[in-house]
């Protein structure tokens, strides 16, 4: 098994724990030499915040872990492509790697719905890797959706 692989299944764990609180199941971890340094999942209707998103509640909890709001040499595993807010606080943090499972092709930002990787708009560049796990990312969010509906 490939690094990704291990690491996107801790994210899906994280995601697990989003679904069984009634958010929107996505999961994200930050890793840094081969450790894992925070978990995080999506919060914002228990936090009654629409910024609570997982990535951005690991930005949160690794900036003060980490003691430093540049998160040099870090890799963000989450389960579902980012968002603009997302991948624009991940560019901000110097996030060196984004690895996510499930595309969005409605909001996500990394190719699907637009792409904001190439843009010129910021001072930093991430390597992306799209897909680990997608099935399974996927599936998660749309069990979710399906429960929702009945």
């Amino acid at each position: 098994m490939n690094n990704d692989v291990k690491w996107m299944q801790l994210a899906i764990i994280e995601a697990e724990k989003a679904k069984k609180i009634g958010e929107v199941p996505v999961g994200a971890i930050l890793v840094k030499n081969h450790k894992v340094i925070t978990r995080a999942h999506n919060q914002s209707i228990s936090n009654k915040d629409p910024t609570a998103h997982a990535e951005i509640q690991l930005l949160r909890k690794s900036g003060k872990k980490l003691q430093n709001y540049r998160l040099n040499d870090c890799t963000i595993y989450v389960t579902l492509e980012p968002c603009a807010m997302c991948f624009g606080a991940m560019m901000h943090a110097r996030i060196d790697r984004i690895v996510y499972g499930a595309y969005d092709f409605k909001t996500g930002v990394c190719g699907s719905s637009i792409d904001l990787t190439n843009s010129n708009n910021f001072n930093h560049r991430a390597e992306i890797t799209a897909g680990v796990l997608e099935h399974d990312c996927k599936k998660i969010i749309q069990d979710f959706f399906k429960e929702k509906r009945y």
